[in-house]
């Protein structure tokens, strides 16, 4: 609570001007052996108890330190000079005063009260005689300098600090909309791609309907077959359906009418990787021709992007594409031999791989990405059964 900080500020400042105006009120009268001239004790213990108090509001009023500077030089011109000059009692409380103006002040309040200062002890200079050697003047200017110079340079450090916080919170603010952004991309890209696939499978079992329906009562074990296949590329829909169920796709993104790319493409892809100057090689095992389109469709979406992100972003000339099919999983690796160059290493993991992470965790997989000492390396498995059954 702001109250309760406040509060807890005023104590601390309080205490403070106890033990100022105690230290002052002892060199007084005990007396310290810092009390030069021939000023009335009663009057310098005055000075010392309002300047004192003034610093008590030094942080929440600290427009009121002013009154430090202007107690004594209201002393000195009602003394005519004849006044204490005291280090506990005065250069204590003006240092802690210029201190805090210079710290806390706001507006013109630092520089009014410097110059307040300034005047006070250019009055001491010329009317106090226990002022006016050098040393006493080089000491006294000097505390009080480095005093001012000090609560300055920390009010600069700390509003470098406030603005390297904002900036900072205003990167990571706009870092998490495009994180938001390109993940609502990869997702409304999936969801055109499935729509494909699902377009397609129902047309299948629309003409194997179709032509069943034709010669339902001359061949039954055409029809018996028929169906079976209507049932199988059902049952593999529904599961594509059950993974974008939740998706929103585009309304102002035209569905593309070409058909969606495979495993089988992978070796075009590696062919116009070439193309491009990066060397690819393509390993493949097992039955390519096994995995159902729409995790098919992934595996070459990821081996894009990891290929896309080694032409743009490394200096890599040779990048090994293995694909591993097998009953339980499809695993894929794309290594290339290269090193990040420019502000490309924070692409290389940055949107590409929210897209990878995003595609494979559609079909339940998971992605490691990373260098690993030889170059950068995307792997995955993805899950011939989706986790959602």
């Amino acid at each position: 609570m702001i109250w309760r900080r406040r509060l807890w500020v005023g104590v601390q400042d309080a205490f403070l001007a106890v033990v100022v105006i105690v230290l002052g009120l002892a060199e007084l009268w005990i007396p310290f052996e810092s009390v030069y001239g021939d000023g009335s004790p009663i009057v310098s213990s005055i000075g010392v108890v309002l300047s004192g108090a003034a610093i008590a509001l030094r942080r929440l009023r600290t427009e009121a330190c002013i009154i430090v500077f202007v107690v004594w030089l209201a002393i000195g011109v009602v003394t005519l000079g004849h006044m204490h000059a005291l280090f506990f009692g005065q250069i204590v409380p003006f240092m802690v005063a210029l201190y805090s103006l210079a710290r806390h002040g706001r507006g013109r309040v630092p520089w009014i009260g410097a110059g307040v200062a300034a005047a006070t002890l250019l009055f001491g200079d010329i009317f106090l005689d226990t002022l006016q050697g050098l040393d006493e003047i080089v000491f006294h200017w000097s505390m009080c300098t480095v005093a001012f110079a000090v609560g300055w340079g920390l009010r600069l450090s700390e509003q470098r600090a406030v603005a390297a916080a904002l900036r900072l919170s205003d990167v990571e603010h706009h870092a998490r909309e495009e994180t938001i952004a390109a993940v609502a991309a990869e997702r409304t890209r999936i969801a055109r791609e499935l729509h494909d696939i699902l377009a397609h499978s129902v047309s299948v079992m629309v003409v194997q309907a179709g032509a069943a329906e034709q010669v339902v009562g001359d061949d039954p074990e055409f029809v018996r077959r028929a169906l079976e296949s209507i049932r199988s590329t059902g049952t593999a829909s529904l599961d594509e359906v059950r993974r974008v169920v939740e998706m929103l796709r585009d309304p102002e993104d035209a569905v593309m009418l070409d058909p969606q790319p495979g495993l089988a493409a992978l070796r075009d892809l590696v062919e116009a990787s070439e193309s491009h100057g990066l060397h690819t090689t393509l390993d493949t095992h097992g039955d390519l021709g096994s995995v159902p389109a729409g995790l098919g469709l992934a595996v070459y979406r990821i081996v894009q992007e990891s290929l896309t992100n080694v032409r743009k972003h490394s200096d890599a000339s040779h990048a090994r594409v293995v694909v591993r099919v097998s009953e339980a999983a499809v695993e894929l690796d794309v290594h290339d031999d290269g090193t990040a160059v420019g502000s490309g290493h924070e692409g290389r993991v940055g949107h590409g791989l929210i897209g990878i992470r995003e595609r494979a965790a559609l079909y339940g997989g998971e992605v490691t990405a990373g260098h690993n000492g030889s170059g950068f390396r995307v792997s995955a498995v993805l899950p011939a059964v989706s986790r959602h059954g």
